[in-house]
């Protein structure tokens, strides 16, 4: 069990804490679902029942009603002889959820334009300027979160229930593919384009919100390594390698 994980968690949930509403077993679905979104859960990381009981004080049938809850969601995964790991997408399961995500995001974009009140607005700009210090002062783990809780409030915003369960399993998903596949330095979702959407949203500008968060998705995804990698039959050139060594010992 990677011990950095569990960090800014509590020893135990007895005590009060900032997540103190809720059943036990939805305050410790609360804990392992943020450092998803933090990304200090990678994909492939074993949560062990014992563990977990161990670290929040409450028995294995209380984590593991947590855990239904995240397998449920498709973030976490129940392996045979493992138990209950943090999910892994293949290439083509990465692709799929990018895809629904998109969907998703659409249809909450236009009843967001449709739904948000002025407090909604004002909620939007504190969770991208908590998100900005966060990036600013270096806590990525901290500001990837909250960038997550931003599209997670906008689907609140959309006021459909439906949609809002499939945007947390979507924003968690794609949270471990970013963790999975990202390419290059690693990156977040840009402030500037989430004031971006702010404005199109309190402007009821329905078609340049759908427009900048379509960009938005595109903006992520191109950060993504989502290519097949190159594959061939051809035993020659699998093992060329060999012969360039063999040319050198020759040389020698």
């Amino acid at each position: 069990m990677n011990k950095k994980l569990y960090e800014s968690m509590p020893d135990k949930l007895s005590g009060t804490t900032s997540k103190s509403r809720g059943t036990q077993d939805e305050l410790i679905y609360t804990h392992i679902f943020d450092a998803i979104l933090e990304q200090r859960l990678i994909p492939g990381t074993k949560l062990s029942e014992e563990s977990l009981g161990e670290i929040f004080g409450v028995s294995r049938t209380i984590i593991r009603r947590a855990l239904s809850r995240l397998v449920h969601e498709k973030v976490v995964v129940n392996r045979p002889n493992r138990g209950a790991v943090v999910a892994t997408q293949t290439l083509e399961e990465a692709r799929q959820i990018i895809f629904a995500r998109r969907v998703v995001e659409k249809a909450v974009m236009e009843l967001v334009v449709d739904n948000a009140q002025l407090s909604d607005i004002e909620k939007l700009k504190d969770q991208v300027c908590a998100e900005q210090e966060c990036f600013a002062k270096g806590d990525r783990g901290a500001g990837i979160r909250l960038s997550g809780e931003f599209h997670l409030h906008l689907a609140e915003i959309a006021n459909n229930p439906s949609l809002l369960s499939f945007q947390r399993s979507l924003v968690s998903q794609c949270s471990l593919i970013i963790a999975q596949y990202e390419s290059g330095s690693k990156s977040h979702c840009s402030c500037d384009e989430h004031f971006e959407l702010i404005e199109a949203i309190e402007n009821k500008d329905k078609e340049r919100a759908v427009q900048l968060m379509m960009h938005h998705l595109d903006h992520i995804q191109d950060k993504l390594n989502l290519e097949d990698e190159a594959a061939t039959d051809d035993l020659r050139a699998v093992f060329s390698y060999l012969k360039s060594k063999k040319r050198r010992k020759t040389s020698n």
